[in-house]
């Protein structure tokens, strides 16, 4: 059975109408977490800076914007360059990772509310070395894989201390950190890091490399403190 002309031509224009609909929904959809992100893509002579209300990248020798990220009602506390990306910590306690062409991950800290408007960002944000950032929070060490945001093992500190975020010194590939203690000895109250979690003797840690063939056996790594597991 034929359709007249003039009712296929009306069928043609509803539907270039509704496909015009959807595309203007898919437009007006708010972007998660509320970025804001005007992309410029990565460039060895690029320096990322914190602005007032987000992160920008400027190319370091004509200082020309290359690219801009921002959250829609936030403001970075703490910004960390990595390898060609920029890790900023956010004031509602998100945890964002960009390359100037993507948001590449995001993370929610845990009990952010709690200590973030006092603290702030400093000393948060601490890298430990291959491709591993430890966020340090009163109550946890997180540390977390840059390259895509995994998760890799957690520190909580002992019962009846803190970790002071802003009491941390590089000595070498180990992070020393304060915990102060109330009741223990000045030996309890230093915590000492790297990219593998707490050293210590007898430990033996997961590996932290991205997902890919089985490796082989590892005699030398030893065993981190809470690891979680192996990526899949």
């Amino acid at each position: 059975m034929a359709f007249p002309p003039h009712r296929l031509v009306a069928a043609l224009l509803a539907a270039v109408v509704a496909l015009g609909l959807l595309g203007l929904a898919r437009h007006a959809r708010p972007a998660p977490y509320g970025d804001r992100l005007l992309p410029g893509g990565p460039h060895p002579d690029t320096r990322a800076w914190e602005t007032h209300d987000g992160v920008a990248g400027y190319d370091s020798r004509t200082g020309a914007l290359r690219w801009r990220y921002a959250r829609a009602g936030h403001r970075p506390v703490s910004v960390l360059p990595a390898r060609g990306e920029v890790i900023a910590l956010w004031d509602d306690g998100l945890l964002t990772d960009t390359d100037g062409r993507s948001v590449r991950w995001h993370r929610a800290l845990p009990d952010a509310a709690e200590w973030l408007p006092a603290q702030g960002g400093t000393g948060v944000l601490r890298p430990l070395g291959r491709g591993i950032l430890a966020v340090v929070t009163p109550r946890r060490v997180t540390a977390y894989r840059t390259a895509d945001g995994d998760l890799r093992w957690v520190l909580p500190a002992r019962q009846g201390c803190a970790f002071r975020p802003e009491g941390a010194v590089r000595r070498g590939t180990a992070l020393l950190l304060a915990q102060p203690c109330a009741d223990s000895a000045w030996t309890g109250q230093l915590v000492a890091l790297d990219d593998l979690g707490r050293i210590a003797p007898g430990r033996t840690p997961l590996g932290n490399d991205l997902p890919g063939p089985p490796p082989g056996p590892h005699p030398g790594h030893l065993d981190a403190e809470k690891p979680l597991a192996r990526p899949r």
